[in-house]
């Protein structure tokens, strides 16, 4: 009983201390280095951001970090290919523009303009989100495979592999994929060889006319709008993205599935480079793949459980290939795309 009393007395003591709370945020923002942090402010306690994550999932995410840090976030948005344009562009003014980028494509960015670092959260996501090199570091999966709109399209009546597609000339102009897919077909040329796979490819698109489209999210509204019966590819938190608000869509993993990440990384001229550092750190962290997982992102780190669960053991039963294509390789493998999907 006495102990009893004395644990009972010292929580009660701590709680009144404020200790408690103040282990508890330490716990919930395993991330936060104290140094860092006021190194940061020191810095100027301030952060600009170039991102090609929509505003409604990117501003809520960021103003976690503010809230536990006090730094203010400047958040510039673009896509992929609009933001890599611009930060070569500084870059060769010698302008110090922004501070950490988050796109799907830094690996593609050229390497000066990206800082080498090793953010201590990185050794909490999976390997094959960690760049050899250290300039970027998987903050989400971007897993590929198709998807249907479940109003139109039965799940009896799916594919088993891609060549299947073919017998299914109903669905023809009601198929679609983006205009920026080489990921996909490199790796469906990695699966099938190259002469299978442009064969492959060639049946499929004259059997279904796959419409063309530009931007995957809005591929993955309009499947789950119905305006196209099927996603030929996609990527699979955009799908869950749709489903997660009510869309009457899935996916449906055939091999191979196609691996490429959502990454962070740092400028090598970052303006507020403690800062930087403590914001890639964050980004990697249980708190935010958590929170991202709210928008059907699926976490590079195994002890964040995807939204719906389960995601992550569904892509593994099919062949995963991690595609990540060069800036060498990347007009290559477009011009192939262009090549074979031309007049769609």
């Amino acid at each position: 009983m006495f102990r009893q009393i004395k644990k009972a007395g010292l929580a009660g003591l701590l709680l009144a201390s404020g200790f408690v709370g103040h282990a508890l945020a330490q716990e919930a923002h395993a991330w936060l280095d104290p140094k860092l942090l006021a190194a940061a402010k020191a810095g100027g306690g301030e952060m600009t951001i170039y991102s090609s994550t929509n505003e409604g999932e990117g501003l809520p995410l960021w103003q976690l970090f503010t809230k536990a840090t006090g730094i203010k976030v400047n958040y510039v948005r673009g896509s992929d290919s609009i933001l890599m344009s611009r930060m070569m562009l500084e870059f060769r003014g010698n302008q110090k523009s922004w501070d950490i980028v988050q796109t799907a494509s830094i690996n593609k960015v050229a390497p000066q303009l990206l800082l080498q670092f090793d953010p201590p959260e990185a050794k909490n996501i999976m390997p094959s989100a960690r760049d050899p090199g250290r300039r970027w570091y998987g903050v989400y999966a971007n897993y590929n495979t198709p998807a249907y709109n479940t109003q139109h399209v039965k799940a009896s009546e799916l594919p088993k592999t891609y060549d299947d597609f073919v017998q299914h000339k109903e669905w023809a102009g009601h198929v679609a994929i983006d205009g920026t897919d080489n990921e996909w077909l490199k790796a469906i040329f990695e699966y099938y060889g190259d002469d299978k796979g442009a064969q492959l490819v060639k049946n499929i698109i004259a059997a279904l006319h796959p419409v063309v489209t530009v931007g995957h999210l809005a591929q993955a509204r309009s499947v789950g709008s119905g305006e196209y019966w099927l996603s030929l590819n996609n990527y699979v938190n955009l799908s869950m993205n749709v489903k997660l608000k009510g869309g009457p869509i899935d996916i449906f993993p055939l091999d191979p599935v196609t691996l490429f990440f959502g990454q962070v990384g740092v400028s090598s001229r970052a303006p507020h480079p403690n800062t930087a550092l403590l914001a890639a750190n964050f980004m990697l962290s249980k708190e935010c793949e958590t929170f991202l997982t709210k928008f059907g992102r699926i976490p590079t780190r195994p002890d964040v459980e995807s939204n719906p669960p389960g995601i992550v053991k569904l892509m593994n039963t099919k062949k995963v290939i991690t595609v990540l294509i060069t800036p060498q390789q990347e007009g290559k493998w477009q011009r192939r795309f262009n090549e074979l999907f031309k007049g769609q």
